[in-house]
This record gives structure tokens, sequence and C-alpha cells, in this order.
């Protein structure tokens, strides 16, 4: 042949292989996939999920996973359809419905949302098994745990470091489920293998490993967990573990997994467990999951509410306030998070905000009122009032984190504030009381009296009604759902301080508050939200000495205004010096 009928040949092949390449193009993650929540679908709405049975292959160097997901529902109304939420970018080789197998044009997944036909009607109360057995390349996390995915990581030593963090986009990314707060399977096996000799901690229970051909597998069982909390962690751990001996009696296992090099730092964070256990189950109650264990394990990313897996990596800062404050937070999810679950995105304050008051609360149980204060503040210097931290509806969890579209971080600063203005409001007895019948759905909750439990803002404000005796819907009609905080107006008419409460859209708001006059403190009822106060000549005046009382301070919207143009400027600054850099090259 000649060098020229060579050359065309090779041309031809070329397009050839580059239009075969081109059509077997992977598909991308859709949009639907990278959302969570929101309305689900009817279909999902007939559904309670029993049983999932997962296996993963991990493949570091290609980036990719082979999948096995066993799943068994029981129908709560007759089903000739079933959807799962499955990202479309895996290559399923396997389909089956209760062990028998199903042939592609059963079943469909142009977006992310698998609906299959199924065989024959099932029946309500009946169960049903989804087989599926998958391989591909996962969505690869941009800036976890925000933008979420898998991470794929090395350590410093070039050894693989692997996580998932999926909060955002959910547990679809790399299993099909139900991509909603209400979708948890009340009972998860995992399966997890891994080069040797990397290991894999997960959720729940250990229940061994087995080493073969150059592979190892991990197996694990968890109990209801949180759909976003089950979580792949591999890397070259090593382990501290140790047992917490609980108030109620019995005890908890303790195991942190931590990178080799880093045991001296790693024995530090793990010293802070203990204390930490002491102080959730004195302040809430009994831990969640001590049937299990509290797992920890170091990631690449910064952190993540996996349950009796937390994910951490803040590379073990030291903090102002002595402790660890992203472990605590994390830990506090284990209550506010993975024992109450929220039964929509709209009500993830009751996961973050909690969750956030739980650092204030921290400091002040180890080292009084002057550090739970001062952290307190610097949450309402971030605040930004821009969106109501409720909007009453059903949202997608980018609609709630976003704070360009609603109300962002306000769900974890705004909403501790809340809870420490409902705090003092209210008393500490009815305050932590209404904490325990959120959380546990008892008052006096014990280890084996409780199940994890769904709770919304409604179902969270009819409990403040009912242990308070009061209505106490005008708080939270003020504070959750609407994004300005309540003004208190001051003016003086003679000897007197006049007060009156000014709301959006003139809300009720009976707030009482006190006024320090001299060295007395009275309190002012505001029972129609006005109230007054004699004050003469006295000083100093100041009301809420104690900072009860959230509310708005036009100082603190001051220096807010000032510091955004500061960091407007800086980041000018940095973007025309990496210009500037950029055209030197």
């Amino acid at each position: 042949m000649s060098f020229r009928n060579l050359a065309a040949c090779a041309a031809s092949l070329l397009v050839l292989s580059t239009a075969a390449a081109h059509a077997a193009e992977p598909l991308k993650t859709s949009a639907q996939s990278l959302e969570t929540g929101g309305p689900m679908p009817a279909e999902q709405q007939k559904l309670a999920f029993d049983h999932a049975d997962l296996k993963f292959k991990i493949l570091p160097d290609q980036k990719a996973i082979e999948g096995e997901a066993i799943l068994t529902f029981t129908a709560k109304a007759p089903l000739t359809k079933l959807v799962v939420d499955f990202d479309r970018v895996f290559t399923i080789s396997k389909l089956a419905i209760d062990g028998k197998a199903l042939k592609p044009s059963a079943w469909t997944n142009p977006e992310g949302r698998m609906t299959i036909t199924l065989p024959k009607t099932v029946a309500k109360g009946k169960a049903v098994t989804l087989a599926l057995t998958y391989a591909g390349v996962p969505l690869e996390a941009k800036r976890a745990p925000w933008d979420g995915g898998f991470v794929w990581s090395k350590t410093e030593s070039g050894e693989p470091w692997i996580a998932t963090a999926v909060q955002g986009d959910g547990c679809d990314i790399f299993w099909p489920c139900i991509d909603y707060p209400t979708g948890e399977p009340k009972l998860v096996d995992l399966h997890i293998t891994v080069p040797a000799p990397l290991v894999a901690p997960a959720n729940g229970v250990f229940k061994g490993m087995t080493e073969k051909d150059g592979w190892r597998t991990y197996n694990w069982q968890a109990k209801n967990p949180n759909t976003y909390a089950i979580a792949l962690d591999v890397g070259p751990y090593e382990e501290i573990s140790g047992t917490y001996k609980s108030r109620f009696g019995d005890t908890i296992p303790m195991n942190y997994w931590y990178l080799k090099g880093n045991a001296e730092k790693a024995k530090g964070l793990f010293a802070e467990f203990t204390p930490m256990l002491d102080f959730y189950e004195q302040m809430i109650g009994p831990y969640p999951f001590r049937d299990e264990k509290m797992g920890v394990v170091e990631t690449p990313h910064l952190g993540m509410e996996h349950q009796t897996i937390n994910a951490y990596g803040n590379k073990y800062r030291k903090d102002a306030y002595g402790f660890d404050w992203l472990l605590q937070h994390e830990f506090a999810h284990e209550w506010f998070g993975n024992q109450l679950t929220d039964v929509d995105n709209d009500d993830m304050w009751l996961h973050e905000g909690y969750g956030s008051y739980m650092q204030p609360l921290f400091s002040q149980w180890l080292h009084g009122d002057m550090e739970y204060m001062a952290r307190l503040n610097q949450m309402r210097v971030d605040t930004k009032n821009k969106y109501p931290i409720v909007s009453g509806r059903q949202l997608k969890e980018d609609d709630v984190y976003n704070g360009d579209r609603g109300p962002g971080n306000d769900i974890y600063y705004k909403a501790a504030n809340v809870l420490h203005t409902l705090r003092t409001l209210i008393g500490d007895e009815a305050f932590f009381k209404i904490t325990r019948i959120a959380v546990y759905g008892t008052p006096d909750p014990k280890p084996g009296n409780f199940k994890p439990l769904y709770l919304g803002t409604k179902d969270y404000i009819k409990i403040v009604n009912q242990v308070t005796g009061k209505d106490y819907g005008w708080f939270f009609d003020v504070y959750l759902y609407e994004a300005a905080p309540p003004e208190l107006i001051e003016t003086r008419e003679g000897g007197d301080l006049v007060l009156k409460w000014k709301t959006p859209k003139d809300k009720p708001f009976p707030m009482p508050v006190d006024v320090k006059v001299g060295d007395k403190v009275v309190t002012v009822a505001m029972a129609d939200g006005t109230g007054r106060v004699a004050v003469g000549d006295t000083v100093p005046v100041i009301v809420d000495p104690a900072s009860k009382v959230l509310r708005r301070q036009p100082y603190i919207e001051q220096f807010q205004a000032w510091k955004k143009v500061q960091d407007d400027a800086a980041k000018a600054a940095e973007e025309a010096k990496k210009k500037a850099e950029s055209e030197k090259k």
C-alpha cells in the first residue's frame, strides 16, 4: 500500500473513531441530579424505604466506581411505576425487579429521575425490590462540601485520599435513592471495596473486612441514616478508639480515623470527644446512635454531618474558645439533622440554627457567659436579613443555602440568635424541654425509648405552645417568616422613655424589654407592642442591657456597609494584581 493510501486510510479511521468517540461521549450530570428536595413526585410518596444494600468498588486511578444497589420498598399505595433518583452518568448493566431482569425499554432516566415500569402492580402493603448494577465516573466536587460530589485527592506521600460530600446535590450522585429529607432508608448495608492497604470507615457498625487479590472490602451497617449522610471515605487511615461511659449507665464506642503522620494532633482532637459527649448528653439528651458509634474521619474537605462518621477537615486549627468548633458543630447534627430530620429543606434552620447555637452553648457550659455572648454577637454581625429563614413553601436545598436567593447563612447565625432570644423569653426549663421533645418526641428521653423522627417548623411551634401554655405564633411569625428583624423605636416624653416595636407588615410583637435605669433593671411588658418607663434624669439608661432580644441594630448595619466597601476594594485590588501579573507573562 502506498504512503498516500496509508495516509488516506488513517485519516478515514481517525474520522470514524472521532465520530464514534463523540457519539459515545458520556452524559453530564443533569440539573435534576444537582438539585435536592422540592416537591416529591407522587410515585415516591407511595414508598416506604425499608432497606438499601449497597456495594461500591472504588477505582482511584480512573476516578470511577462500580456499584450494585439492592433497594427494598413497601408500597403505601398501589404501585405501577417505581421512581428513584439516580445520576444519568452511570452505565447500567443490569436492572431487575424482585429478581427478574427487565429489558432496557422498561425504564427511562433522561434527566436523573429513573422511572421503571413494573411488570405487575404492587399492592398496598407489599414489598418490591429493585436491583441495579452500574459503573461510571461520578460527579467530581468543585468545592466540597459546598459544591458536592466525589473528592479525589492524594496525601502528601501520594496515596489516594477520597471522600464524598453530597448534601447540596443529594444521594443520587453515587447511588439510586429517594433524594428528599424524608427518603431515609430504615436500614443500610454498605460494602466498600478499595485497593489494599487502604481503609474505608463508614456509617454505623463495623461488620468486618475481607481481603483478596489486592482488594479489601469493608462492611458496615447503619440504621435510619439521613439520605445525604451516607458517605464513602477512603485513605491510608490509622485509628484511635475508646469508650465513653455515659451518664445513662451504658457505654458508647468512640473512633477517629486520621491520616498517617497526624498521630499527635489526632490524640489532641480525640481528647475532645468525651467532654463534647458530656455536654450534649447533659444539655440535650442521649446520644442517638449509641449502639453504633461516635465516629469521625479526617477528610480532604472541611466537614459534613455524615451520621456516625462525621467528616473533619479543619486541619487541627487552634481556637480561642478552647475547642474545635467544626468538630463540635458537625457532632451537633447527630441530634439536629440525623436524629431530628427536617420534613423539608425549608425547615433547615432546625438543623443549622440549633447546630450553630450549640457552639455558644458549649462555650457557656465550659467557660461562662462572656464567650457565649461573644459568639452570639459575631453571629449577629454576620447576619444578612435579606430573606426570611422560613418561606412557608417546599424548597430545593440550593434555594435555602444560596444567599443570593434564599436565607443562606441566616439559617445558621440568625436562627441561633432566635433560639437565644426564645430561651431568654421562656426560661431554661421550658426551652430545653421543648428541645428534647423536638429531638426525641419525649421530654424524658432515655436510651431505648425514642426513634429518629421528622419535624417541621409548624411542628416545632406547636411544641413551644404546648410546653409554655401560651401562643408564641407572633414570635416565630416575625423572626422566621420575615426577613427584617423587629426594630425597637425609642423616644422621650417628659421624664419617660417610650418604647414601640416596629415590625414588617405591622405584625404583632409583644416582646417584653428590660431597661436598666441607673442601677435598677425594669421589665417593660410591651403587651400591645408599646411601653414606657420613668427615667427622669437618671443615667445611664440602657435598653436590653443583657442583650436578650434579637433586634435591628443600625450601628451593626453601618459596620456591615463599611466592611463591604473594604472587602470589595481588597477583591478589586487582588484581581487587578493578578491581571497585571498575567499581562507580564
